[in-house]
């Protein structure tokens, strides 16, 4: 048994470093630091001899070593809230973002956002103690205490939603005022005189948009508008069914932000004997081809998260690039077509 702990031992030893690399290849350690770092001042030919070597010789940098010596972790931290109201949003987002980080040498670490927790606590965590060189959270708020706290400490990072904060900084949108605005539009074309929308929370600075979008197109067509008291698209999907039983006087058109609260508020329809197409109509919000399974009737308008991840990625390397620079603009991406059944 000894013998078999120093055999480990010296296995863990002989862990492959760049020397290890630089004496199979024949290249100068520094040349071979360079070409892993896919350094476009390294021939093409050099670099790929250089990975072929770490593949085979199962070469691991040493992130340890890599942070003394660079101060950089190669690490993003996502800072992850639900989105429950978005089925399936957190699969696209990651495949968005694991997509703009391929072969950047960039790690993605997830830390969860607790619901109703302080939302600073997180990053105030990661940065503290630097276990990232960038951070992404979503969620914004026109005053968002994260986006300040980075901005004074020169963090980088990229938010998916906006602020009204007067400093410049990166962000990624989903348009929702053009998603509100184009649903009303839609519903207002069906015969739709009443309007219901459930909202984010108002916190959120998207919640602003939707109403801002839902609204403009009511006093171009003359509509009524109600937004529910004490609902938003976080509450419960049982509370949006029973806010749905209760329902007084039923609005003939719905905007729903989301799938979830869209499946919750017609369980709650559909028992008093109120059909969608017959009595309202509705637009939902998808992020994917899961609720054409569910109801393949309904209108919905897409919002591709799997691009908005791509995006966040490809914002937040653009960050870390300008180092203390001017750092990249903010990107809003529209709503996908009205797919109209």
């Amino acid at each position: 048994m000894a013998g078999d702990i120093r055999e480990k031992e010296g296995t863990a030893r002989t862990r492959p470093t760049l020397r290890t690399l630089a004496a199979d290849t024949g290249f100068a350690v520094a040349t071979v630091s360079r070409a892993l770092a896919k350094d476009p001042k390294i021939a093409e030919s050099t670099r790929q001899i250089v990975a072929e070597a770490a593949e085979r010789l199962g070469y691991v940098p040493d992130r340890a070593a890599q942070r003394l010596r660079t101060g950089r972790t190669k690490v993003i931290s996502l800072i992850l809230d639900p989105h429950q109201e978005i089925l399936g949003f957190t699969n696209e987002l990651l495949a968005g973002l694991t997509g703009a980080l391929a072969g950047t040498g960039y790690h993605l670490t997830v830390f969860p956002q607790v619901a109703g927790a302080d939302s600073l606590a997180p990053v105030l965590h990661v940065v503290r103690n630097n276990l990232a060189d960038g951070l992404i959270f979503s969620r914004t708020r026109e005053d968002d205490s994260r986006v300040r706290f980075l901005l004074d400490r020169g963090v980088p990072f990229a938010c998916h939603g906006r602020t009204t904060l007067s400093t410049r900084h990166p962000f990624v949108d989903f348009d929702n005022r053009d998603f509100a605005y184009n649903a009303a539009i839609r519903l207002a074309d069906l015969g739709a005189r009443s309007l219901c929308i459930i909202l984010p929370p108002a916190e959120y600075t998207f919640a602003g948009h939707l109403h801002a979008g839902v609204h403009r197109a009511a006093e171009e067509r003359g509509l009524s508008v109600t937004i529910p008291d004490r609902l938003s698209i976080d509450s419960p999907p049982e509370t949006v069914r029973a806010w749905a039983e209760g329902l007084a006087d039923v609005p003939d058109g719905f905007i729903f932000p989301g799938e979830l609260t869209f499946l919750a508020a017609t369980a709650g329809l559909k028992p008093r004997g109120l059909l969608r197409g017959r009595d309202y109509n509705a637009v939902v919000k998808v992020s994917s081809s899961l609720l054409g399974l569910i109801d393949p009737e309904v209108d919905c308008i897409y919002e591709d998260i799997q691009e908005a991840g791509r995006l966040l990625g490809d914002t937040l390397l653009k960050a870390l690039a300008a180092e203390g620079g001017p750092g990249p603009e903010g990107v809003i991406y529209p709503p996908g077509v009205l797919t109209v059944k």
